[in-house]
């Protein structure tokens, strides 16, 4: 993503450009003395300043996501972090005192914080480009240019860097995917990790710059792909037999008009040829550097791909069921990715079926009690009226999993979720905490965590958890967005809370909408906030009556709920004064 932080360093000093040669330059330097997990530090900071995210660059977000540390850290008790940031500062003062005095950025870790700072060294001549025997990026790259927002050679590796810069719409084969997917015909085969084999993406024409995208975003998915622990990635070798060996193939083709570039990829299924997944990714060349672009959407494909082979209970066994409990998770993370009410009843039927012919698989209860539980906190989304049934319906299949699975995160997650909207909080929280310990790589839960978390009151730790959820860039369009909004509007940033409001789908989600509209009533933007106003009276009559219940369901901390429904008086809408429905 290039910020609007990102932006100002080319106004005000170095350049994103200039910050990431540099930062490559003193990595690949020998006179740079810090061990792996201190480079792991300098990428991170790096990379989330110049992504705009410098404000969440505390202790516990760093402890997290570079150290590994599980959600109990506190930073009171345990200086890893501290330490850290002080031998990085002792390895940047050795670096500029023997390689570095000729360089013309200097990239510092001021004491007292964890954001760096970057300047141009006084007098100093331009810096040399980096050698290429020197660069660590992988041989087909080297000839591609260089990223604009942080993205060097171990950056890459992390992929943090890439955030949430081009939100995908995913384009569902709803129907196809209940229950789609035949049994094997022996119960070797049922056991096995499926394979996916990569095809060579195409392009229209011998534009050098479209083939090398295409060829890059190829190499980038297989190497994402590869990571999986759930399936067995086949690279395409132009022989019959890898094909034949393939459960899945991953086709994609690479179109550009002008700095527009478009990846069109879906996933087939070899048996007969079913398209059962597809979707398209947009960027622009003219905001993004190539290699930003294609580690960015490669990371939204290798996600959308991986997560369900990943998920706890997928494969197939005697016990637990044969191949249609691929076809029910990948329904429910396709729904994840669009939530719309044609793939939420998709993956509802599908895990309805699925429970009643293999009913010790505790993932499928635990994913079919979210589904329920959506047809309350997204009913205005998804138009569900509203019903007691859901929520009991979503505590019975969350309580089955429990007893076949406990320490499941996936249970957990699912009983985190449906605790709170039952609200107990007390035990969602416990729930939660012990999902994200158990499973702290887990994009969804760490999401789902933190939103809870925040909700609670403890906004610091959970904006901080959604933040690293966000950085990843899997989940629904806009939802981690509209998250953010929320976290900043409490923190009485309302600029940016309005940026990141209108980064969410508030094409679709009118829950989204009322966010907006006590940020608009905060800021004092009353035309716009009319305009809101309009939108939700006449797309949302019903969340229009219930705007105490639903934030109440939410927001459970009174001086929380007072703020957000200041926002409201402020735009002109009086939640006390509207009649209950």
């Amino acid at each position: 993503m290039t910020s609007a932080r990102a932006t100002a360093y080319s106004r005000l000093g170095p350049t994103a450009d200039e910050i990431c040669e540099q930062v490559e330059r003193i990595l690949a330097s020998e006179e740079f003395h810090a061990a792996k997990r201190g480079r792991s530090f300098l990428e991170f900071v790096v990379n989330e300043t110049l992504a705009g995210r410098s404000e969440f660059l505390k202790a516990f977000t760093i402890a997290n996501v570079v150290f590994g540390r599980e959600a109990s850290f506190d930073p009171q008790n345990d200086p890893v972090v501290r330490i850290e940031a002080g031998r990085i500062r002792k390895a940047l003062e050795r670096y500029y005192l023997v390689a570095g005095r000729s360089d013309s950025v200097i990239v510092t870790v001021p004491k007292g914080g964890y954001v760096p700072h970057f300047e141009y060294a006084t007098s100093a001549p331009a810096p040399l480009p980096v050698k290429q025997s020197e660069r660590a990026l992988p041989p087909q790259h080297e000839s591609r240019e260089k990223p604009v927002s942080g993205s060097t050679h171990p950056v890459r590796l992390t992929l943090l860097h890439l955030g949430a810069c081009v939100a995908a719409l995913l384009v569902l084969f709803a129907a196809v995917l209940a229950f789609l997917l035949p049994a094997r015909p022996n119960a070797q085969a049922a056991t096995a990790s499926p394979k996916v084999m990569v095809e060579l993406f195409a392009e229209a024409d011998r534009d050098d710059t479209r083939s090398d995208i295409a060829r890059g975003l190829r190499d980038d998915v297989i190497g994402q792909l590869a990571r999986s622990r759930g399936i067995v990635v086949v690279a395409d070798t132009l022989r019959d037999d890898s094909i034949a060996g393939a459960d899945f193939t991953l086709q994609g083709n690479v179109q550009l008009d002008g700095n527009r570039l478009r990846a069109a990829v879906r996933l087939v299924r070899q048996q007969d040829g079913a398209v059962i997944w597809a979707n398209n990714f947009d960027a622009n060349l003219g905001v993004q550097n190539k290699l930003a672009v294609q580690g960015q959407i490669a990371q939204q494909i290798a996600g959308a791909i991986a997560e369900p082979f990943n998920a706890e209970g997928m494969a197939p066994t005697a016990q637990r069921g044969d191949q249609s409990t691929y076809a029910c998770t990948l329904a429910y993370y396709s729904y994840r990715q669009n939530v719309t009410a044609t793939s939420h009843s998709v993956a509802r039927n599908c895990l309805q079926n699925a429970t009643q012919r293999y009913q010790d698989n505790a993932t499928s209860w635990a994913q079919l009690s979210m589904i329920y539980l959506d047809e309350i906190r997204f009913r205005y989304k998804l138009g569900t009226p509203a019903s007691p049934d859901a929520l009991r319906m979503a505590s019975n299949a969350v309580n089955r999993a429990a007893v076949l699975a406990p320490s499941s995160p996936r249970t957990l997650q699912a009983l985190m979720m449906v605790s709170f909207f039952r609200g107990d909080v007390d035990r969602a929280l416990q729930a939660g905490t012990a999902a994200y310990a158990a499973n702290p790589d887990d994009v969804e839960v760490a999401g789902e965590y933190g939103i809870r978390l925040a909700m609670s009151g403890k906004w610091q730790t959970g904006c901080e958890l959604l933040s690293i959820a966000l950085n990843r860039g899997i989940g629904s369009k806009g939802y981690y967005e509209a998250g953010m909004a929320l976290c900043q509007l409490m923190r009485g940033d309302v600029a940016d809370a309005e940026q990141w409001s209108r980064k969410s789908d508030l094409e679709a989600n009118p829950m989204h909408h009322l966010v907006l509209l006590s940020i608009l009533g905060a800021a004092g933007k009353t035309d716009e906030a009319r305009q809101e106003t309009d939108w939700l009276t006449l797309h949302a009559p019903g969340l229009m009556r219930n705007i105490d219940g639903e934030i109440s369901l939410r927001l459970q901390r009174p001086e929380d709920r007072e703020r957000f429904f200041s926002g409201l008086r402020a735009a002109g809408v009086d939640p006390a004064a509207i009649p209950s429905q």
